[in-house]
């Protein structure tokens, strides 16, 4: 099996306690001969700022392009929050994904069957509920120009930020969540403001457009994000694939990363194009931040970041099998009662970061004994 390079990024807050348990995942999948990874380290976020003056080298950034995948932890905390804007650790994410050319967002709301009642709405709402979230990542108004704060001739300070998309940057997030439609309920919702925003009306006539020419056999609708996500709260389960731009999206993966009950819970993926030799971009993350109020507590959820790597194996290195592995020995584990304290039940004691990790490459070896 030819090596494929791994790049690890734990970041802060968090970051390095998740990371360490996802390291024993990764290790037990190298030394049972499922994976062949060359797995490396380097720093992101407010540690690389510490250490290097800047939130990503250019080192750092070359290493993660040289690489098949990365997985990141966690990036920020409020000890950085008075840096200048262009050297806060968020910038360095948004500079690895730019300089990846990841712009597909994928994150899953899968409500786990024995973590029903985590979820602030009734169990009958979420129970079964697999919903995949694409959110254009490269372009809106998180990039657009122009960009700033400025000064008005009268003293009044203007922040400017611009929305914009183009025919390409739209047909090929769609044709993402078109092809991920096909492989899971064929239903796709597109969604967006068309009736106040002119971006908007061009998302929607790009998305018919691509549909009717290459996409007929999958059901398309078209909603308002602000209806969206409305019906999100009311009906979740209506929905299969939803795809949207990067603010909208950002907004609702966010309101649909709650319905399963935690964010320690939740994984994503970040896609680019594929190359000549079919190589695509792949930068895999959980959806939650650095809690920097636990950090160095010892009582993360890891299961984020063990099913971060998950969507690794299935989508940079098409190995469906062990990522369905990985999904069954989190099943099992959270069947069994092994919790942290977010999402502990009634009667369950609470375990630590490692004992979650522990417990998920047990059962890693039950399943495969």
């Amino acid at each position: 099996m030819t090596k494929k390079k791994v790049l690890l990024l734990p970041g802060d807050g968090i970051g390095p306690e998740i990371t360490a348990e996802v390291r024993k995942v990764m290790a037990w999948f190298n030394s049972t001969g499922r994976t062949s990874f060359e797995i490396t380290e380097d720093l992101i976020g407010g540690i690389s700022y510490d250490t290097h003056g800047t939130p990503l080298t250019d080192a750092a950034l070359k290493r993660a392009q040289e690489s098949d995948a990365v997985l990141m932890a966690s990036v920020g905390g409020v000890k950085w929050d008075v840096l200048p804007f262009k050297d806060r650790p968020e910038r360095g994410l948004l500079a690895l994904r730019k300089g990846l050319g990841v712009f597909a967002n994928l994150r899953p709301a899968l409500v786990f069957d024995v973590l029903a009642n985590a979820s602030t709405l009734k169990p009958e709402v979420v129970q079964g509920l697999d919903i995949m979230i694409v959110r254009e990542l490269l372009g809106g108004v998180y990039f657009g120009e122009p960009r700033g704060i400025e000064t008005l001739p009268d003293g009044q300070r203007r922040g400017v930020n611009t929305q914009v998309y183009t025919t390409s940057e739209i047909q090929r997030v769609a044709r993402v969540a078109f092809e991920l439609a096909r492989k899971r309920k064929n239903k796709l919702c597109s969604v967006e403001k068309a009736n106040v925003m002119e971006s908007g009306v061009l998302w929607r006539e790009e998305v018919t457009k691509l549909h009717a020419a290459e996409y007929k056999d999958v059901e398309l609708v078209h909603m308002y994000a602000d209806n969206c996500a409305m019906q999100l709260v009311r009906n979740p389960k209506q929905f299969d694939v939803i795809v949207s731009d990067n603010l909208f999206g950002d907004l609702l993966s966010d309101l649909a990363s709650m319905l399963p009950g935690s964010l320690g819970m939740l994984p994503s993926a970040s896609l680019g194009l594929r190359d000549a030799s079919g190589r695509q971009a792949g930068f895999y993350e959980p959806i939650h931040g650095s809690a920097p109020d636990i950090a160095g507590k010892g009582i993360a959820n890891p299961l984020a970041m063990i099913l971060s790597y998950g969507m690794m194996l299935r989508y940079s290195f098409d190995m469906a099998a062990n990522a369905d592995l990985i999904e069954k020995a989190v099943q099992n584990v959270l069947r069994a009662g092994v919790r942290t304290g977010d999402i502990v039940e009634k009667g369950q004691t609470p375990v630590s970061t490692a004992v979650m990790g522990d417990a998920v490459v047990k059962e890693l070896t039950s399943l495969t004994i």
